[in-house]
This record gives C-alpha cells, structure tokens and sequence, in this order.
C-alpha cells in the first residue's frame, strides 16, 4: 500500500491536485479538513457556544469525542464523490458554510481535540490496507494539517504543497468558496499556525512550490513522486526472493538502485557566439593548428597535402570567451572536381566567420596562391590575422618578416605543431572577434540528441546530411572516402535540434590502414562512441558486403540505438530489393528490432521517415522498465516457459531489475546458469511486451546460491 501525505497552507490547490492524484492511481482520498470542519459543525449542532471567551474546552473535546466514538460521523473516502456524514444525513455542503469556517479554527486549536483527530484519521488510513477496502489495498492520499509530520511521518510520499502567498490569495479569491474570501484564508492559516507547523518542510518531506506552475504540471510532479514510491516498493517486495543468498557489495549497490543510471543531459538554450575561420593553402598546418588550440587530436593530421577537406567547426574557448572554431581544407586556384569542392567549402568557411586566422608556411614563404587568398580575405571585409607557422624556434622569426608586405597588419610567428606563439595569436585573434560585435555562430548546446552517420566508404553519408541540413554542407564526390574528419552539424527538424555527425567511412582490415585513412577511421568509432543514436547507411543498389554487417555490428557493440537506413533505393531495381528481402531474415537477424528506412539522399525521396524511426529507437534508448512490471511479467513467462532442466536441476530466476538506460540493461538473478537460447528468448520476451524497437538490450545474469546455514 501507498500513503500519500500532502500538507501545506491555505490557497495552493491541495483538494484538487489529491482528488486528481487519488483518481489516476486508484487510490481512496481522505480530506482531514473536511474532518475538522464536520467537528466544528457538530460542535454548533450541539449548542455549544464556540464564540464563548473562554471556550469550553472540556465541553468541545467530549463532544468531539462522542462524534466518532458513538458512530455519529461517517466520511467516504471516494475521490469522486467525498462524502461527511453525520447520523447518515448528508452534511458535505453544511460544513462549507461561513458558520462553520468561521469556527473552525477555534475548535482545531483545541490539543485533546486534535489527539482525537489523529487518532480516526490513522484508523481510516491503515483502514485502506485490506483489500475489501475502497481502493483494494493499493493506496490512500491524505490531505491537510498534520499529515506529514504527526498523522503519518513515516508515508511513502510526503508533500509540503506550497506558493508564494500573493499567487495562493489571489487563487483562493477567485474561487469564491461560500464566503470565503483571501483575508479569512490568511487569518486561518495565522490561527492553525499556531498549533501546527505547514509553512515549511520537515525533514524527508519534500517541497512543491507550485507558485508558476498550472494544475497539470503540480499533478504530473506528484504522479512522478507516487510513482517512485511504487518501484521503490516494489523492488523491496521482489528483492525479498534473495533473502538466504549470498551477495556481494555490488549486489546489495544493485538491489539498493545505487547503480541504475539516466542521466539526462540538461538542454541549453542556444548562445550566440564568434566565428574564427582557419584557412590558408594546403598543408601549410591548419588542422595542426586547429588542434593546438582545442587541447586535442580533433583534426585528422597528416605530412600530405589535402588531407582536410570538409570545412569542420569545433566549440573553443580562450581567455574566458567561447567561440566556434573553423578548420578548412587547402584553398587552391584553378582547380577541378574533389579540390575545386574543397576551395568552396573553404570559401563558404570565409563568408560565415567573423574574423579570419590566415595560415601561411614560414619555411616556405609567400606564394602566389597566398595572394590570392589576400585578394579573397579583402573583399570579404573579415579582419584577418596573420599566422606564420612553423617558426619552430628564435633564430627563425626573422621568416615572418616577409609577410608584412601582405599588408594585414603584424604577422604572429608560431610553430602549431610545438605550441610556440599560440598565445599571442589567439589574444590577437579574439580581440578581433571583440571588435566585430558580430556573433555569427552558435555554440553548440548541451542537451542535443547525438546522431552519427556511419557506414562504409562511399554510400552516400554526407550526402545525406546535405539533404537533412538542405544545404551543402558537405563536400560530396564519387571518389570514395571523401570525408576523413567527423562533421558536426546542428541540424533542425520538424521543430528539433539534432546534432549529426558526418563520419569517414569504415574500410575492411582497419590494421592495415595506414595515415590520414587510419586516423579518420579512430574518429569516426570515437563518434560512434558520443553519439547516441546511429544511422547505419547501405547502399541498396550495390550487394551487401561483409564490411557493411562490420560497420553495423560496430554500432551495436558500441551500444548506441540503431536505424538501419538503405540509401539510393531509387536506383535498385526489383530483383535488387527482393535480394535485400531475402537477406534481412539471415544477415541482418542481429538487428531485426532495428526500425529501417528506404530513402534516397540525393533526391530527397523518403528522407521525411527518418524523424519518427530516430525518435522511436531514441526513446526506446532511454525506457526503463519498473521492477515491479519487469518481475512480475518474468514470473509470468517463467511459469509458461521455465528453463530447461541442467544436470538435474532447474535454475530459477529470483529476481531481476534494469540497472541502468542508454543502452537498456537488465541484471537478473537467478539459481543456475540460464543458456544462451534461453536468454535470447527473454530478450524476445521483452521486446514484445515493452516494445525496445531500435534499441539493443543487453542481458546479464548474476548466479547466486543459498548461504551455507
């Protein structure tokens, strides 16, 4: 059973919300007010003088006390229809008259009345217990003065309901209750003051201020409370299947719910923040660069020109300013196909920036191509810093000297790959990105679900991604491998922020790539790994290879919820599509939970499924199952379904909980070592009874024998 208790002043909706929350549980409902009042009432109906000073204490408590225990007073515990009786005649709407409310005060004031009180309010709430009972032996919720402290201290949920007293006077005059206006409410919560405390929280209780909040969000709140109370009594009721076992310290972390884990990150509004482009010709060391000043191997880092080839923005921070950072491929003139789609997006990387790092080769000197990157810098109106790198010690600065003739003020002599100059570049460079009062670009928010493109080289990643950001955001080619760093893009959809991340594609035999290959194929497991959700891509018009179930098996091992997404259909024919029918029952029978969509990227076609299967497997991600369901659904299909017999005996499972979300885990406890075939089966099991579409579910199971007497 569960007590619910909720306390607090006058005017913050305690009837309304514990009627509505005894309603969606099932549970009885009593109002102690109403208690007090139907005292008053009887007090009046008796002819006692409550106006009297003093007054007759003595008089009121005997007649109180006859009230209940002479069987006059009857109070129905029903949420939608409340009832105060006393000697069968109906008096719910008597006890709301002004008469009534105001002496009520004068008679709850009054201690042996009160001892009274608690006395028939504790009987009528361990009343609730048996299952004859209103709500069956499920619960009860309690409202009014006392409950969480002196009526039940030690109920399940415990709520100090309250508000500021400008929002509780203004609700309580709105309501017109017989009379009963904000003044009277004031000075009754003065007079019960003074016998009872409900202006602040007791200890364990906890505290609702419900001031700014509408009455279904003060009802969802407490909905989150009861429910918590349920899993928390339920996992001690089924943990009891343990007693005589012999467990270790994580055991008893499990069963305490120390381990279970959902840890939603906090969404953050977006902040508005510099933009610092990093260009320059090829491999003169922009992605050194960029790296130096992340702190980290962000950028795929290789001795050969192009290497870089998306335009890749980074969250950075120095000297307390954030701003986003942006690495660029090499900038060349007069060049065709990959590299000329390389200069655009280094192009485009220029008209977005706020202010502009130009990255030119000391050791080499000034080109003609540098120049040209002058002449592009000028009529773009950034302001422009020079960095000349690789300055690598003192006797070397005089290289810099050279660039002056550019005409872009003080070049700053660095060295990206040792870290020498950085400083007083990066001073330099945002005391331009302050000077611009622009703000072009946002830092990325906390919060964003974490969407990774993966798949081998080739089957149209990026592609996609240009669709979804309806831009070109990407670069696209035929040559296989285009993309080497993971690119980060805040894209919205159907009103949604997602954060994607553009990947290298996986090749076969990862130990034998060698340089930018072999790096970009760490970053793009290192997405996997921050991402949440991954969209496996195939392309449909070519055979499924090995390489592809790699990439796929790569995102499920790593735990991540999965869409499995069949790029270029428009071009598969129907033998090709019957082909893929086929193969879905034997190579793809790892993820058949897997929600999978056929789409084209280059076209657009279908690309409008893909919201819904990434909520659904994101949701799934994050399920978490009660105990309480998760137990007794296993204790059901174990009595259909109970595990083969081993060795003469038969394990049985003791209990079982979801220690932790993200990907969905269970730990089950149980006698004996539960086979592989039977394991899948619960698996199975659960996805048919709670759905986990889109999502894998990793299974342990924890063998535990009887403690040896």
């Amino acid at each position: 059973m569960i007590r619910v208790a909720i306390d607090g002043p006058a005017g913050v909706g305690k009837s309304s919300t514990s009627k509505a929350l005894a309603r969606h549980f099932g549970f009885a409902y009593l109002d102690t007010g109403a208690m007090y009042r139907a005292c008053a009432w009887w007090c009046l109906h008796r002819g006692i003088d409550l106006d009297a000073d003093p007054i007759d204490r003595e008089a009121v408590t005997e007649a109180v006390g006859e009230f209940f225990t002479g069987g006059h007073a009857d109070f129905g515990v029903d949420p939608d229809a409340p009832s105060v009786r006393a000697d069968g005649e109906d008096i719910a709407e008597a006890v709301r008259s002004t008469e009534v409310s105001s002496h009520v005060s004068k008679v709850s004031g009054i201690i042996p009345v009160r001892h009274v009180l608690i006395a028939a309010q504790r009987a009528i709430i361990e009343g609730e217990r048996n299952e004859g009972s209103f709500s069956g032996g499920r619960g009860i919720v309690v409202e009014g003065r006392d409950i969480t402290t002196v009526v039940a201290p030690d109920a399940e949920v415990r709520v100090l309901l309250t508000a500021r007293e400008e929002v509780r006077q203004a609700r309580r005059s709105g309501q017109a209750v017989a009379g009963v206006g904000s003044d009277d409410v004031a000075a009754r919560d003065r007079a019960d003051s003074a016998v009872t405390s409900f202006l602040s929280a007791a200890n364990g209780v906890t505290t609702l201020d419900n001031s700014d909040l509408s009455f279904e969000q003060t009802l969802d709140a407490l909905i989150r409370l009861v429910d918590d109370a349920i899993e928390e009594q339920n996992r001690r009721l089924y943990a009891a299947n343990l007693e005589g076992y012999d467990l270790d310290e994580d055991d008893r972390r499990l069963l305490e719910g120390s381990d279970a884990a959902g840890n939603e990150d906090t969404q953050a509004g977006p902040v508005s923040v510099g933009v610092l482009a990093v260009v320059g010709r090829p491999n003169v060391g922009k992605s050194t660069l960029v790296n130096r000043i992340l702190g980290r191997r962000a950028a795929v880092v290789e001795d050969t020109p192009g290497v870089t080839r998306d335009r890749v923005a980074y969250d950075a921070e120095w000297a307390g300013t954030a701003f986003r950072l942006i690495d660029t491929g090499g900038w060349e003139t007069d060049v065709e196909g990959l590299d000329s789609a390389v200069a655009a997006q280094a192009e485009a990387a220029i008209s977005m920036a706020d202010a502009v790092v130009f990255v030119v080769d000391g050791q080499v000197g000034m080109t003609a191509t540098d120049e040209r990157i002058v002449r592009l810098l000028r009529s773009s109106g950034r302001p422009v810093i020079v960095a000349v790198n690789k300055i690598d010690g003192q006797n070397a600065e005089y290289l810099s000297a050279e660039f002056w003739k550019l005409g872009l003020g003080q070049p700053y002599g660095i060295s990206a790959l040792h870290g020498r100059g950085i400083g007083d570049l990066l001073d330099a460079a945002v005391d331009a990105l302050k000077k611009t009062k622009r703000r072009s670009g946002t830092a990325t928010p906390a919060g964003l679900r974490r969407v990774a493109l993966v798949g081998r080289p080739n089957v149209g990643k990026s592609s996609l991604l240009n669709q979804l950001a309806h831009a070109e955001r990407s670069v696209v080619d035929p040559t296989a491998g285009t993309t080497r760093d993971p690119v980060d893009e805040v894209i919205g959809i159907d009103g949604d922020d997602w954060l994607f991340i553009d990947t290298a594609g996986i090749r076969r035999r990862q130990h034998r790539l060698t340089g930018a290959e072999y790096y970009s194929a760490l970053r793009t497991q290192a997405a996997i790994e921050r991402a949440e959700l991954a969209l496996v891509l195939f392309d449909a018009s070519q055979p499924i290879s090995d390489q592809d179930l790699k990439v796929m098996s790569q995102a499920v091992d790593a735990g991540r919820a999965i869409v499995l997404v069949f790029n270029k259909w428009d071009l598969a024919d129907e033998f090709v599509r019957q082909r893929v029918e086929r193969l879905w029952n034997t190579e793809f029978d790892r993820v058949t939970w897997a929600r999978r969509v056929n789409l084209s990227a280059k076209t657009g076609w279908h690309t409008n499924r893909l919201p819904d299967a990434m909520r659904e497997a994101l949701a799934s991600w994050d399920r978490r199952i009660p105990t309480g369901r998760l137990n007794a659904f296993l204790g059901r299909l174990q009595s259909a379904n109970p595990h083969p017999l081993r060795g003469g005996r038969q394990p049985r499972i003791l209990f079982a909980t979801q220690a932790s979300t993200r990907p969905p885990r269970f730990v089950i406890f149980a006698t004996g070592f539960l086979e592989h075939g039977y394991r899948r089966f619960i698996e199975r099991s659960l996805r048919e009874e709670f759905g986990f579409e889109g999502t894998p579910i990793q299974i342990s199971v924890t063998v535990r024998e009887r403690r040896k007497r």
